[in-house]
């Protein structure tokens, strides 16, 4: 049985009071959990959420903007500082290891160099790939969502459970294909029906409704105008510290 816990399911805005894209896979008590991106609020969002940040084997990136990946930094000096033994991986986009640099060094000048207890390993996720990261299978799709490095839609396998991501991203048909038969498909609904430039909106998931076979949809990342809608059944919106089971 996999567990998963929306420990952020805002927007970069903080719309509603939610804390930013930060989303906790457990696949079963045998193995570590990994996350669904790293936004900057993460750490306080895990802790609201009662969910250990030093027991993270993994984090998939789908793509590299602050409310995504932001909160790496401090989950990297989190782990230095409480004495962290276990390697920590970070899966993301081509430029995944030198934005993070970037990002440790703006934030803590000098944290790239400090010698911790634990390896930072990075891979990097190329579209249209499978691979093998952390114990799970993933594929990475293109997003349209410019970020200054590819953005990715995620498929991950996670032992018989299979879970779509789509991240960040304009509509795009590669999102019915990530997410065919999924277990659940986690999915952007930024707002109802305003075009708002690489993003998705609700009515964009209604027109194509007919396209997604995913068994469950969970909505997130939804500005206050999202949140203030009713999403008709099948459309299930996240809310932070929320659980599901597969």
């Amino acid at each position: 049985m996999t567990t998963v816990t929306f420990a952020g399911s805002g927007d970069a805005f903080g719309s509603g009071g939610r804390f930013q894209a930060c989303i906790h896979v457990r696949p079963d008590a045998d193995h570590a959990p990994v996350l669904l991106d790293c936004g900057a609020t993460s750490l306080t969002a895990l802790r609201q959420a009662g969910l250990d940040p030093g027991e993270i084997a993994a984090v998939f990136v789908s793509h590299l903007h602050g409310d995504h990946f932001g909160g790496l930094p401090f989950l990297i000096l989190d782990g230095q500082f409480s004495r962290r033994a276990a390697p920590l991986l970070i899966a993301g986009p081509p430029g995944t290891q030198q934005r993070l640099t970037e990002a440790m060094e703006c934030l803590f000048p000098g944290s790239t160099q400090v010698r911790r207890r634990f390896e930072v390993r990075v891979a990097e996720l190329s579209p249209g790939r499978t691979q093998r990261v952390a114990g799970l299978t993933v594929h990475a799709f293109q997003a349209s969502h410019p970020s200054g490095a590819p953005a990715l839609i995620l498929r991950l396998a996670v032992g018989g459970t299979v879970i779509a991501y789509t991240g960040d991203t304009a509509w795009t048909p590669i999102i019915a294909e990530a997410s065919k038969d999924a277990d659940l498909l986690i999915a952007e609904a930024y707002d109802w029906d305003k075009p708002v430039p690489y993003h998705l909106r609700h009515a964009d998931l209604t027109e194509h409704e007919h396209q997604i076979t995913a068994r469950r949809v969970v909505l997130t990342h939804m500005s206050a105008d999202m949140l203030a809608r009713h999403p008709p059944p099948g459309h299930e919106p996240a809310h932070d510290g929320m659980i599901i089971t597969i």
